[in-house]
């Protein structure tokens, strides 16, 4: 089992930057891959990126603005997003898996999401 808390979410103006973290406990955090995803409102659920379990490999859906990374020693893994914009505005959520993928069904544990607003 393995526990996930997302922080560092906010209300932000267009242009400004945030840094998600989300830490975990439980099992061995180091052995996951790690991955973002978010939930605008209205909208499904959405794949943001995803870390292998030593951090060397990213997987990225394009959006160049965001930048994800794992610190294994402080089991935390954060998402460095830049410029936001009005459209980032979402319910941002770090999940665990064992591929690195965007597809949901291979995340096993979920944290319980940290809201970002951007303010136009």
């Amino acid at each position: 089992q393995v526990q996930l808390v997302e922080s560092g979410g906010g209300l932000v103006q267009a242009g400004d930057s945030l840094r998600l973290s989300c830490a975990a406990s439980g099992r061995t955090f180091s052995g996951y891959i790690m991955g973002w995803f978010r939930q605008a409102p209205g909208k499904e659920r959405e794949f943001v990126t995803a870390i292998n379990s030593s951090g060397r490999s990213v997987y990225y859906t394009g959006k160049g603005r965001f930048t994800i990374s794992r610190d294994n020693a402080k089991n935390t893994v954060y998402l460095q997003m830049n410029n936001l914009k009005p459209e980032d505005t979402a319910v941002y959520y770090c999940a665990a898996g064992g591929l690195l993928t965007g597809q949901e069904r291979h995340y096993n544990y979920w944290g319980q999401g940290t809201q970002v607003t951007v303010s136009s």
